[in-house]
């Protein structure tokens, strides 16, 4: 999982900032998530992260690598990234940057975590119904956690929901211990 640091925090509110500024936030958004994906590369973060190889050679390979792809202020934001030594940190501002977006635009972001993984039509029906229950709409991200055992767990802001095996049985255990029904 990812952890967002107050850096990443920081890089992500400027390039929302100028995102808004130019009304790109979809572009920004979208070259975020491809340089963070194209950089994830285990072969490319060897190469980019070698403090052997000269910054100037490790910064032709960032440009081949993403040049073209993303938009030049998303390629611009990369290579200071690059230059401070903070490429690791990209997944946590495309994340903390997606969360400025979502905020903006009113939808809540909600983690489910389930035994094993979710179908299309078990995360859309899950989908509907937290956003029926919230009353808003909703960026759904999903994570495998198999200690649960069976069922799921689902997180809005501080709500949690837990109808996983693993918690029903943890509070099986409680009543038991406690002699309370």
């Amino acid at each position: 999982m990812i952890r967002t640091t107050p850096a990443a925090r920081r890089y992500a509110e400027a390039a929302f900032e100028l995102a808004t500024r130019d009304g790109s936030q979809d572009a920004w958004r979208d070259g975020l998530r491809l340089a963070a994906a194209i950089l994830g590369d285990p072969a490319a973060a060897a190469v980019l992260d070698d403090p052997a190889r000269p910054f100037a050679q490790r910064r032709e390979v960032l440009d081949r690598l993403i040049g073209g792809r993303v938009t030049s202020p998303v390629a611009n934001l990369v290579r200071l990234l690059a230059a401070r030594g903070r490429l690791d940190a990209l997944p946590a501002v495309g994340m903390e940057y997606e969360r400025l977006l979502n905020r903006q635009r009113g939808i809540l972001e909600a983690m489910v975590t389930s035994a094993v993984p979710l179908s299309t039509e078990e995360t859309a029906a899950l989908r509907a119904r937290v956003q029926a229950m919230t009353g808003s709409a909703i960026d759904l991200q999903s994570i495998v956690d198999p200690s649960l055992i069976g069922g799921l767990t689902v997180r809005v802001g501080d709500r949690l929901i837990d109808a996983s095996v693993r918690g029903r049985l943890e509070r099986l255990r409680t009543q038991l211990v406690t002699g309370t029904r």
